[in-house]
This record gives structure tokens, C-alpha cells and sequence, in this order.
């Protein structure tokens, strides 16, 4: 990584003084290499966080995604239309990966390299650079050259069949688990933790993200637990995926949720306390009647509506919220109060996270100057007729 980035020299990492705008990550370089899915969200991460991102892609039109609607993931960037298949296209792109702090891709293996672009290619002329890889099976392995989906590889990895109710089928939880949680976010923390690295070291490395990896490492407390004689391979029977009463989604009179966790005994005395239900009658832990106690649970929070047993148990000790929708949270008055979300170019979407005291991060709107863009990078007028290509 070059010397531009707050990740190079010898200072703290954290301490006192005023806050600065950009972000912790401002002038650290990061080339974003197409991609659907947890690509453009690590891309979107490393912008929020200040980071220069420029993403190069065969689809001009930066702020419209893959699916052809506004896409807050690739905020926060200039999108270039670069075809890697010509020979102008290789240029642009190794020209810019000369002066990027990281690379990150998401092709299946060996397709960067059959581009000439791949790590040890790069590395001859930028040594320093950190190539980030995100694929669903990883860079080697009797699957790594299958084709897959976020829903293909939570199930590979355990997850998708944790999350199963008695008598139905697994559900998954939208794309959140394997392009976001277990990849993308993964992939962010497996290059910031490469670029520390190269500081000392001068050299970069190959960040192999794969998303079962992650999501495998996402169920390290189901291990444990299992370990422990705590958790049975029968689904639906557990603590956290709807086999305890006092973990669980019920119903309302008016046909919303209330979701429960009232996993610590204090938590699961108050809510029995409003609720009014003497404690004795449902001991917490006597694992065999809890489908009995689910199912009194069940009929007390379908005698009222949402909005009564919002009003009695949020702010509570009971751990219990309202269900709401993703296009309802915004109103939530303690995620207006935080500013959890903002809007760019009319768009109301998700903002930062997390947040800095010093060096507060902001989302910004996706930039359409891309000449301006390359000349940021310190692309020569030579490189620079590339993009005209």
C-alpha cells in the first residue's frame, strides 16, 4: 500500500483530537473489479469508510446495479465501462491496479488470470497491492468452479439448515447470510486486515474470501453448543431457531409480529410480569413443555394488537419488538433519531456502519465524472485516452 493511506507509518490507530471528515479509510486506494452481489456491497463498505473506489464494469451508468434499478451499493464511486476483453480495457486496468492499495473481484478462479490480470501478474508491477477474491466456494476444491447463489452456499455450510422450524422447510434470510454477512463483510475485514499487514511488510497478498468459509465461521457458536450437549440436530427444537418459547416470533390480534428474546431469566421474568403470567406456571428451562408454553405465549399476544403490546413491552426489560418491514424501519423513531438512514439522489437507503468518533464516515451519492476520477488516481494523458477507447 502506498504512503498515502492512513494505514501506512508508524502513529496510533485510535486517539484523541477533533473530528475529520472522509472517513478512517480516506486515502486508501481500493479497484473494484465488476461483480454482482457481495462485490459492489464490499466496494460500497470501503466507500463509506473514505476509501477511493473506483469500480470497473461492462455496465456504464454508475448508480444502476445488475438488475437495472438504482442501487445504493454502488454509491460512493465512479462506475467506469471497461470491456476486459480488449486490449484498451487490460491497459486501463492494470494502469489503475499500478497505483491501488487493493484489488477486489468476484469472478470464479482462474478467469482473472486467463485476463492477465491476475495476482501474480499485478504483483510484478505493484508489489504492495492487495488482491481481495470473492467467490462462493473459495479458490480451490471440488466445487470452487461450480455456479452458485447465496441460498446455495448458507446450505453447504450448515447454516440454511439450522434455520428450520419443526415440520417446514429451511428458510433463508434474503441474501443477507452469504453475499453479505459471510462474504462481503468478510472480504472488507480480510483486506483492511492485509493492508495493516503490508505496511510492515511491504508486500501484498491474496485475500482468498469465500463464502462458505464465512458462513461456516458465522455458525461457530451452533458448534459449541452442540459440543456442549446444548443444541440437537433435530431443527426447531433449540434455543435460537424457534424451538424455545421465550426466542420466538408470535402473531398479534391485528396479524403483525411481536418478536421475543428473553433469553436471561430477568428478562424473561419482566415479560411474563406485563404480560401476566405467573412465572411458576412456565419455568423457563423445562425444555420438555416448551411447546406448551409457546402455544400460551402464542394465544396472549394474539388477544391484542401491535400496537398495544408496543406500547407495553418496547423500552422494557423483556426484549421484545415490534416486527417491522424494511421499508417501515426508517420511521422507527430510534432509527430517525440515530440517522440509521439517509437519502442520496432520492433514494432513502441504509447509511454507515459502523460509526467513528474521530474520523466519521458519510455516504455519498455515486459520482458520473469519470475522467475526473482517473485523474485523482494520477493516470497520464496517455493512460487517460485509454478510457476513450
Amino acid at each position: 500500500m502506498s504512503a498515502r493511506g492512513p494505514l501506512q507509518g508508524d502513529g496510533p490507530l485510535q486517539g484523541d483530537g477533533p473530528p475529520r471528515g472522509g472517513g478512517p479509510l480516506q486515502g486508501v486506494r481500493i479497484l473494484e473489479v465488476g461483480g454482482i452481489g457481495p462485490n459492489p456491497f464490499a466496494g460500497m463498505l470501503f466507500a463509506d469508510m473514505g476509501a477511493e473506489v473506483l469500480r470497473i464494469d461492462r455496465t456504464p451508468g454508475a448508480g444502476v446495479g445488475q438488475i437495472g434499478v438504482a442501487d445504493p451499493t454502488l454509491r460512493g464511486r465512479q462506475t467506469l465501462a471497461v470491456d476486459l476483453k480488449t486490449q484498451r480495457g487490460l491497459e486501463l486496468t492494470r494502469a489503475l491496479a499500478r497505483r491501488a492499495d487493493a484489488l477486489i473481484e468476484g469472478f470464479r478462479p482462474g478467469v482473472m488470470e486467463r485476463l492477465g490480470l491476475g495476482p501474480q501478474e499485478l504483483a510484478r508491477e505493484n508489489p504492495r497491492l492487495v488482491y481481495g477474491r470473492m467467490t462462493g466456494y473459495g479458490q480451490e476444491g471440488p466445487l470452487a468452479q461450480a455456479a452458485g447463489h447465496d441460498i446455495n452456499y448458507v446450505a453447504v455450510s450448515g447454516a440454511l439448515g439450522a434455520t428450520r422450524r419443526v415440520g417446514e422447510r429451511p428458510m433463508f434470510a434474503l441474501n443477507l447470510v452469504g453475499d453479505y454477512g459471510g462474504g462481503a463483510m468478510l472480504l472488507a475485514f480480510g483486506v483492511v486486515c492485509a493492508l495493516l499487514e503490508a505496511r510492515g511488510s511491504g508486500r501484498g497478498q491474496v485475500v482468498d474470501a469465500a463464502m462458505v468459509d464465512g458462513v461456516a465461521l458465522m455458525t461457530s457458536l451452533v458448534h459449541g453448543m452442540h459440543a456442549a450437549g446444548m443444541w440437537s440436530e433435530a431443527p426447531g427444537t433449540n434455543l435460537l431457531d424457534s424451538g424455545s418459547h421465550f426466542y420466538e416470533v408470535y402473531e398479534t390480534a391485528d396479524g403483525r409480529h411481536v418478536a421475543v428474546g428473553a433469553i436471561e431469566p430477568q428478562f424473561y421474568s419482566r415479560l411474563l410480569e406485563l404480560i401476566g403470567i405467573p412465572e411458576a406456571q412456565m419455568p423457563q428451562w423445562e425444555r420438555s413443555r416448551w411447546p406448551e408454553f409457546k402455544a400460551r405465549l402464542a394465544a396472549a399476544f394474539a388477544a391484542r394488537p401491535a400496537a398495544e403490546w408496543e406500547a407495553l413491552l418496547e423500552g422494557e426489560e423483556t426484549c421484545a419488538s415490534l416486527v417491522r418491514g424494511p421499508f417501515e424501519a426508517p420511521r422507527h423513531p430510534h432509527l430517525a433519531a440515530r440517522g440509521t438512514f439517509v437519502e442520496l439522489d432520492g433514494l432513502l437507503q441504509p447509511g454507515p456502519a459502523p460509526r467513528f468518533s474521530r474520523t466519521p464516515s458519510r455516504a455519498s451519492a455515486a459520482q458520473h465524472d469519470p475522467r475526473a476520477a482517473l485523474t485523482r488516481w494520477g493516470l497520464s494523458s496517455a493512460e487517460l485516452q485509454l478510457l476513450d477507447g
